[in-house]
């Protein structure tokens, strides 16, 4: 099928699908014109990179991915890969959590300033 069609059927844009092209993430066969021609696996392929980009991950990390998804089928690898990612995004969630709760010390300091006056620092003196 051709780019337009591909398009078509997967509801990502030609450009995206250039972009994936120029990311190393859709790899399709050309004819001697050098028009681009993709497989039917192509739909899943690109259905895969877009559920993967709504996940967060980055197109570097879906690019080392792809190999672990061999035929639209899930490998032990793309598993363990998925999992370690999974950790990351934990270990980010563990750190905003952890900024949002400081953040808020920050604003209950300066709320109190704003009622008393006192000082807006935080701590035992505060």
């Amino acid at each position: 099928m051709r780019i337009g069609e591909l398009a078509a059927r997967t509801g990502v844009s030609v450009r995206a699908l250039r972009y994936y092209e120029e990311q190393d993430l859709l790899v399709p066969e050309r004819s001697h014109s050098g028009q681009r021609h993709y497989l039917e696996s192509a739909v899943d392929h690109v259905m895969l990179i877009q559920e993967l980009y709504a996940a967060g991950l980055s197109s570097r990390t879906i690019v080392e991915l792809m190999p672990y998804a061999v035929d639209g089928r899930a490998t032990p690898e793309l598993l363990d890969r998925l999992s370690a990612e999974r950790d990351r995004v934990e270990g980010r969630i563990t750190e905003l959590v952890g900024t949002r709760d400081r953040l808020d010390s920050v604003i209950t300091g300066a709320a109190k300033n704003l009622r008393t006056g006192r000082s807006c620092r935080v701590g035992p003196t505060g």
